[in-house]
């Protein structure tokens, strides 16, 4: 892509730049000399944060990217005889090229959802076989926070589905790489959402708000990933400059960057919403919970529309898109847009 095609859009949170924030402190650790593979203190001082809002029980790893984490937290503690139950739209069975299957061996289990949330009912629909040598075991369900459609579960909800997960022998697991948004979108603190309402493996994302890269994999049960140093290693994600990613998350979290960013993203989302609601010809086709929109629109459109702002079609056969907003989207962005889209319908 040349200069010139490097244009503002809505389609993803992973398209927006670095916060100026997270830059200065990575200008900050670039002095000297520390031990390298996590033994500097920067790294040590992240994961001190992230205990203390987790819980000092919890154990912290560091890796790259988002696949990563969820691969190497979900086959940490699962057998190749293991299944996953997850929605059908989830992250790790649509966008991650199979990964979760390769390196966990597990059989992913599917649920189809209207909204992306799994319920106790989807899941039970799956626990069949227990037992029988012949069927995948269920042993893991996977939820994401906010859900790929940009809807969020209550903590309620969350808590529901531990119970009925736990009372079968099975782990919850949470993809939070949009967690920031969701915890906003609740007014919910981390804990409350994640370990405190029964998750036990969490995938803590920070690239979708306003991180360069790097995501945290949390183990409530210290017991759960007594062997994970050496899978990270042979998953290839035990960064040897480990600082870059800590200092990253260390002012992520003081201040509640994390915070400041999702809930600009959320309120721009909701902005687009107002202003593309009651265009004719257009219809929003989810819950905006989060920072997304999902609309859809004349399939005519599309193309001369993404070559102004760029966004991706979400169904093709409903002419369904997705908008993202992030945390650098502007009102002038969200006004120039539905001025266009308004003018062409």
């Amino acid at each position: 892509m040349s200069l010139s095609q490097n244009r503002r859009g809505f389609a993803s949170d992973n398209n927006a730049g670095v916060h100026p924030d997270i830059l200065t402190a990575l200008t900050e650790v670039n002095d000297g000399h520390v031990i390298a593979y996590g033994d500097d203190p920067y790294t040590e001082k992240a994961s001190a944060q992230l205990r203390e809002i987790f819980g000092q029980e919890t154990e912290v790893f560091f890796v790259f990217i988002g696949t990563a984490a969820n691969v190497l937290g979900l086959s940490t503690v699962t057998q190749s005889y293991h299944a996953v139950i997850c929605p059908e739209t989830a992250h790790i069975n649509v966008d991650e090229c199979g990964a979760p299957e390769k390196f966990s061996g597990c059989k992913l289990l599917t649920c189809s959802t209207p909204d992306g949330k799994l319920t106790v009912d989807m899941i039970a629909s799956h626990m069949h076989g227990i037992g029988f040598e012949h069927h995948v075991q269920p042993r893991m369900v996977s939820i994401t926070q906010a859900t790929e459609l940009g809807t969020v579960y209550t903590v309620d909800e969350i808590r529901e589905i531990a119970r009925y997960t736990h009372e079968h022998g099975m782990l919850l697991h949470m993809d939070g790489a949009r967690i920031s948004n969701a915890a906003v979108s609740l007014g919910s603190d981390f804990y409350e959402m994640t370990g405190g309402a029964g998750v036990d493996v969490l995938s803590f994302g920070g690239t979708k708000n306003g991180m360069m890269y790097g995501e945290a994999i949390i183990f409530f049960d210290k017991a759960l990933c007594k062997d994970f140093k050496y899978r990270r290693k042979q998953g290839m994600q035990l960064a040897s400059k480990m600082r870059y990613i800590a200092a990253q998350f260390s002012v992520f979290l003081e201040n509640e960057l994390w915070k400041e960013n999702a809930s600009h993203a959320n309120r721009m989302a909701k902005k687009l919403y107002a202003s593309v609601k009651d265009i004719p010809g257009l219809e929003v086709t989810r819950q905006v919970e989060s920072n997304a929109v999902f609309a859809r629109i004349p399939s005519h459109i599309i193309t001369a529309l993404q070559d102004e702002f760029f966004f991706y079609v979400w169904d093709e056969e409903l002419s369904e898109v997705r908008w993202m907003c992030s945390f650098d989207t502007t009102e002038a962005d969200i006004e120039s847009f539905a001025s266009l889209l308004r003018s062409m319908l």
